[in-house]
Parts: C-alpha cells; structure tokens; sequence
C-alpha cells in the first residue's frame, strides 16, 4: 500500500505502474461529496426513533452500499421483524432535508473535475444512490454541470460490492475496464472496481483504508488534489520515485 502523500517523491504501487488510464470513474458519496458523516447521523436517528443504537464498527459494513442491499444485512443483524421499510422511510427523509441544502464537497473535488474536463479525460460517476438523489445532490453542491455521465443503483442489476456499476459506467464511456482509473473510498467500492477489472485509487473518508487495500498494494490518496497529480504524472509517463 503506498500514501500518495507528496505525489512527487512517491513510487506508485505496483498496481498503477506502468499505466496510462484512458478514462475515470469516480465514487461519488464519501468520494466527490461531503455526506457520508450527514448521512450518518441521520441513519443513527431513523434508528434511535425505532429504539436501536447504532453500532460504529457495524455501520462500517453498511457504507458504500445501496439501500437495497442493506436491507438485508440489517435484518441478519436485528432479526426478520426488524422494521426495514419503516427505519428506511425515516431515513430517506432526512437524507431529503439534508440535500434541501448546499452539499459540501471533498477538497480537491472541483479541481479534479476541471482537470479531466480540461484534458479531454473521459470521466464517470459509478454511485450506489438512485438517480433522483445523485443528481439533487451534485446540483446542490454544485457539481451537476461538470458530470457527462452518471451511472446509478437504479440502472444496474446488482450494486457494490458488485461490478455492475463500474462496468456500465466504462461501456458508457466506451472504454475497457481494464483502461480504466476507479477512485473509491470505501471497501464495497473498492471491491466493485477491481471485479469490473479497474485499477483504484483509494481516497479514505470514513474508514481507513484496510488490510485489504495493502494486500493488493492499492494506491492511497489523502484527497482528491493529489488524485489530479497522480494522473497528470500517469498521463505523462512520469512515475514519481521514493
């Protein structure tokens, strides 16, 4: 696993070196976007108005994945008569207030999006959101203009840890996955990329990266300013050096 912390006196891990991506796609809560911490708190609040307390390492499991696909998991862990509909009613109305205003976004987010767009750089946002609340959300933060293509939950079959999502959003980009860059920040995410074939940048928001990142010697970025550094340098043909 590699830090790239000062992107010029790094050596890229093995898994980006040599490679030249043709196209980005990029995670969008916890990743572009700000929210994962909102979101949070307004999931531990459906849960307290139903009587749970949230469990920290539990919620963990739960990032990066669709509401669909948490519904069992919560059931598995409270039990089948566990209101799922009801907690997840509540929760997506608070999700609803939350985006009524500015979405903060991650720093170095704008600039990554101008970069690509300034260097004719493919790019796709692969989001485990529906489409109606990617594209509140982006608008809110002020990113909506600079989104070519968005691929959704609600257009796949399957969401992360599947590869659904990144593999549509290559198809929509007309590239090979394999030429592909991902910039994830969770594990389902980053799970999803490599099983469409990606290479991954991991840009930690909630969770550090884990062991599973250093297993397979992933990338890590500290934001998205040196996400825009690192794929100049692979644009370039520049692989940084220890």
């Amino acid at each position: 696993m590699r830090c790239v912390g000062a992107i010029e006196r790094v050596r890229l891990a093995p898994a980006l070196s040599p490679f030249i991506p043709e196209a980005v796609v990029l995670d969008m809560d916890g990743t572009l976007l700000d929210t994962e911490s909102a979101y949070r708190e307004a999931f531990r609040a459906a849960m307290a108005r139903l009587g749970h307390e949230l469990d920290e390492a539990f919620y963990a499991r739960l990032l990066g994945i669709s509401s669909r696909e948490r519904g069992p998991i919560m059931r598995a862990r409270l039990g089948r008569d566990f209101p799922w509909e009801e907690c997840l009613r509540d929760y997506r109305t608070r999700k609803a207030l939350l985006l009524e205003g500015p979405v903060r976004i991650k720093r170095g987010a704008a600039e990554l999006l101008a970069a690509l767009a300034a260097e004719g750089m493919p790019c796709a946002i692969a989001t485990s959101a529906g489409r109606r609340t990617a594209l509140t959300a982006l608008e809110r933060a002020g990113l909506l203009p600079a989104i070519r293509v968005l691929v959704t939950r609600d257009e796949v079959s399957a969401g992360k840890p599947d590869p659904a999502l990144f593999l549509r959003a290559a198809e929509a980009l007309g590239a090979a996955p394999a030429r592909c860059l991902a910039v994830e920040d969770s594990p389902p995410g980053i799970a999803a990329a490599r099983a469409a074939g990606m290479r991954v940048v991991v840009v930690p928001d909630l969770l550090p990266p884990g062991p599973e990142a250093e297993e397979a010697g992933l990338t890590i970025a500290a934001d998205l300013l040196e996400v825009r550094a690192l794929l100049r340098n692979l644009r370039n043909g520049e692989a940084p050096t220890a």
